[in-house]
């Protein structure tokens, strides 16, 4: 039998327990060695983006609070990859130059419009960031019954070779029930991680995404100020 030979030559390492395991409870391995790669690189990519999320939410609030003009900073912008804060000053302005330009009348309805580009690109900014976290989470609440279930049919089939050889051994049980709680163990390294980075990027997304609906805030106050200094004069003059 596989285990009486495992058992009669002692090789018990990691390797020779997966070379020894049956096909289902390999594949689950494999798929198990498969989920805790995928998580590693959502983690890295993360760790990666969110860094560089908030240098840039930093640049450009030290820009924006410089004293340069609004028109001047919408032009630098233009025509650029934007993304986080200067996305939503992006669109901000330029649905208040469109309604502008087209002869807006209405401040409350110009103001409407304008935040309503603000949130629509804050929505889709946010959506961005939490952007593949839903696998993280996947995986950290499914690897573990994953690890469990080739674990299950790991020790079926020791008790199947146990019976096949009609020896309650130690040398003969030991190798089998080790080559079944590896899956198990596999699952807790693809799970433990996975819980932990997405317990951490969850709480980062949305420090991020509260500082830029903050700044959409701060925003359509100082156009809220701007409409009404330009379209009052326009109003009385009409």
């Amino acid at each position: 039998m596989e285990q009486v030979g495992l058992a009669a030559t002692n090789e018990v390492t990691l390797w020779a327990l997966f070379i020894q395991a049956g096909f289902v409870v390999k594949l689950v391995m494999v798929g198990l060695v498969g989920a805790s790669i995928w998580t590693w690189a959502i983690i890295l990519d993360k760790s990666f983006n969110y860094v560089r999320a908030r240098r840039q939410f930093d640049r450009f609030e030290q820009v924006f609070w410089s004293g340069q003009s609004l028109e001047e900073l919408y032009q630098m912008l233009t025509g650029r990859k934007t993304t986080g804060l200067s996305s939503i000053f992006v669109a901000a302005m330029r649905e208040w130059k469109k309604s502008y330009e087209r002869g807006a009348r209405s401040p409350m309805g110009l103001q409407m419009r304008i935040d309503k580009s603000m949130d629509v690109t804050l929505a889709r900014e946010a959506e961005k960031l939490e952007a593949r976290l839903g696998s993280l989470a996947s995986i950290g609440s499914a690897a573990p019954f994953i690890g469990l279930f080739g674990t299950v049919i790991g020790i079926m089939t020791s008790f199947q070779a146990i019976a096949g050889s009609k020896s309650t051994n130690l040398a003969v049980v030991a190798p089998g029930i080790a080559e079944a709680l590896l899956a198990t163990a596999i699952g807790l390294l693809a799970a433990i991680p996975a819980v932990i980075a997405y317990n951490k990027f969850t709480s980062d997304a949305g420090k991020l995404t509260a500082r830029m609906e903050g700044f959409a805030d701060e925003f359509s106050g100082i156009l809220s100020r701007q409409i009404d200094e330009k379209l009052q004069p326009r109003q009385a003059a009409e």
